[in-house]
């Protein structure tokens, strides 16, 4: 089994991913800023904890250090500008492309030598397809796409190194994401009826399906959906 470390694991997708993968067996370090939720994460799962937030570079420099991972599971996210740019203070544009891209080249970049020197691991990103489609979240989404084209170029320059890079770009999912992101999920939605949305549990399919693969497997980019949302199309709209 691994060495995994997986940050933003005190809810939503993360819980759920350090849920499944230390139920597999593996050595999870589950990393977040809620001591509380991790806490309890550890008692019902068994793996090791790390109080932090993710864009405390040197407090990172030193969990990965302790951990040394084997895989890499960049989650941590924050949805700030989601419904609309004109939603947020200008102080909260620096943070969200801190927490949402600057954390996790960061983290990749902290990861990169013991993998290399083994000549294996993964890089496993947990975008959006925001990142990969035009949607009303023009901060997020340009976070995204940043993600996005640093996993793209990340997988040409690990050529050869027997390092693994893999992107699972989810749609809706059902968590506390939106009523953190922006409390107003409606203008997102721009009116859409209500639907079934992924569960986070169904995320964490996917990341162990891509780590499950044979070594000689690279899953690199997984869109997923819920069957009640579709992305594309075009829109019109008068001036206010």
């Amino acid at each position: 089994m691994s060495r995994i470390l997986v940050t933003g694991a005190s809810a939503g997708i993360g819980r759920a991913i350090v849920v499944r993968l230390a139920s597999e067996g593996h050595d999870v370090t589950a990393v977040a800023r809620r001591a509380d939720r991790l806490a309890a994460l550890a008692d019902l799962t068994g793996c090791r904890t790390a109080v932090a937030d993710v864009t405390d570079l040197a407090r990172m420099t030193d969990l990965v250090a302790a951990a040394r991972p084997e895989i890499l599971v960049n989650n941590a996210g924050i949805g700030l500008g989601i419904s609309g740019l004109h939603r947020i203070d200008v102080a909260d544009v620096d943070r969200a492309i801190r927490t949402n891209v600057t954390s996790a080249i960061q983290l990749t970049h902290l990861a990169l030598p013991a993998m290399r020197a083994a000549g294996a691991g993964q890089i496993l990103n947990i975008g959006s397809i925001a990142g990969l489609h035009t949607m009303i979240s023009a901060l997020y989404g340009a976070g995204k796409a940043a993600l996005h084209l640093f996993s793209q170029n990340l997988r040409q320059e690990l050529l050869g190194t027997g390092i693994r890079v893999t992107e699972i770009c989810p749609g809706r999912v059902t968590s506390e994401f939106y009523d953190d992101a922006t409390g107003n999920i409606e203008a997102t939605d721009m009116g859409a009826p209500p639907i079934r949305g992924l569960d986070p549990e169904d995320v964490a399919d996917a990341v162990a399906y891509a780590l499950a693969a044979p070594a000689h497997v690279n899953i690199s980019t997984i869109e997923l959906l819920p069957v009640g949302q579709v992305v594309g199309g075009v829109r019109f709209g008068a001036p206010d």
